[in-house]
């Protein structure tokens, strides 16, 4: 599993079913998180593709290091899910 999300965060794209492999997250809550804006993403041919460098940069990953073990919810803070605060 680390070796896949390793994987995916190294890649300039990801879909947003990876995006919520990488979180922990099932289609559905990736799919919401997508069109309320919460990770950076663009739109080819009908397809959503996420992008991996801010959402290294959310995670606090730099783009050579490698995932050795899936990231536990103790890591899953607000912050570095990039939530944003009341508007």
């Amino acid at each position: 599993m680390a070796n896949d999300i390793n994987a995916i965060l190294q890649r300039p794209t990801c879909t947003v079913r990876e995006l919520g492999r990488v979180l922990g997250l099932s289609k559905n809550p990736a799919y919401a998180a997508v069109r309320r804006g919460d990770f950076a993403s663009i739109r080819v041919e009908g397809r959503i593709l996420v992008l991996t460098a801010p959402l290294r940069r959310m995670l606090g990953i730099e783009p050579a290091q490698a995932i050795t073990t899936p990231l536990s919810p103790a890591h899953r803070t607000a912050e570095a899910l990039g939530t944003r605060g009341p508007r």
